[in-house]
């Protein structure tokens, strides 16, 4: 005797919310936490009627009006509307589905780092002023640091006093730079916070270059970061490392660079599993019936 698991079982699997998470491998139901958050996406709560054509996203039963959110698939009892906007729900042509499955996950974590990266931008973008600023005025700035320093030292304070360590010996070498060399800092600066919100905007809207762009920028940085923890370590230190070879992991694997676990074109085809009329269709209760219905000859067949 073979056993079968019928199609209730196997829909059941890929619902949100019905998998038991395994021990310390937590599942996120995407969809559940953004109509959380947003709101169900819900079709046809203003009609007067609903036809059987409807049943897909809305049906009346006992006098009683459920309504399926497209994006986590639940099923909300709602009473018809007193004043009906319209008299039936739009037709499919006329309907945008919301992304759900992967489509919705990828969306949630690109627009995750596309926020880690507009933090980048400002903060390098202010650094990049702030040494423009340091550049234009060097002179200044280094009779003011002088100054300064002497004050606090109670004593004239020249270059024969011989260098200085930690924060004031770096101070001391940032204002000994010449003028040119500054704003050539500057404008490498400037131009690192120019690629990172390009990368912010594009990764906010899910444009591939922005993946691409993305993936090689963190990747070009990994080796700095690495020699880095081998002068000094600390817990950011190692927390930018983890980010970032997460990032350049996910963009590989998840999001198929480079042809990688069949390219674009295994990206569209689960795409096109996950969002659509389709996938509707497979969790609708119709399916579920049909399943069941078949279940009983699949399992005399494998006796």
């Amino acid at each position: 005797m073979v056993r079968t698991v019928t199609g209730e079982a196997a829909a059941d699997r890929a619902l949100p919310g019905l998998a038991r998470p395994r021990r310390f491998r937590p599942r996120f139901h995407y969809e559940l936490l953004v109509c959380g958050l947003r709101g169900h996406e819900l079709i046809g709560t203003d009609v007067a009627e609903l036809r059987p054509a409807d049943a897909i996203v809305a049906r009346e039963i006992d006098g009683v009006r459920w309504h399926r959110c497209l994006r986590c698939d639940a099923w909300l009892p709602l009473a018809p509307p007193a004043r009906p906007a319209r008299g039936y729900p739009p037709d499919r042509a006329h309907i945008e589905l919301p992304l759900r499955g992967r489509p919705l996950r990828d969306k949630i974590v690109l627009r995750a780092i596309a926020i880690d990266r507009a933090i980048h931008f400002v903060v390098l973008g202010l650094l990049a002023g702030a040494i423009f600023i340091l550049a234009a005025h060097r002179d200044q700035l280094r009779a003011v640091f002088y100054r300064v320093l002497a004050d606090i030292q109670g004593t004239v304070v020249n270059r024969a006093h011989g260098p200085h360590h930690g924060l004031v010996g770096e101070v001391e070498k940032l204002l000994s730079l010449h003028s040119g060399t500054i704003r050539l800092v500057g404008g490498a600066v400037a131009v690192l916070a120019l690629v990172e919100g390009a990368e912010a905007a594009g990764l906010w809207y899910q444009r591939r270059w922005a993946e691409y762009l993305t993936f090689v920028v963190t990747a070009a940085f990994l080796p700095l970061e690495i020699y880095e923890l081998t002068i000094t370590v600390s817990p950011l230190k190692v927390i930018a490392l983890v980010i970032n070879v997460a990032i350049v992991v996910y963009l590989l694997v998840a999001k198929r660079l480079f042809g990688v676990r069949g390219g674009p074109a295994a990206e569209e085809a689960m795409r096109a599993r996950d969002v659509g009329w389709e996938s509707l269709e497979r969790s609708a209760p119709e399916s579920f019936a049909s399943s069941e219905a078949q279940a009983p000859s699949s399992l005399q067949r494998s006796m």
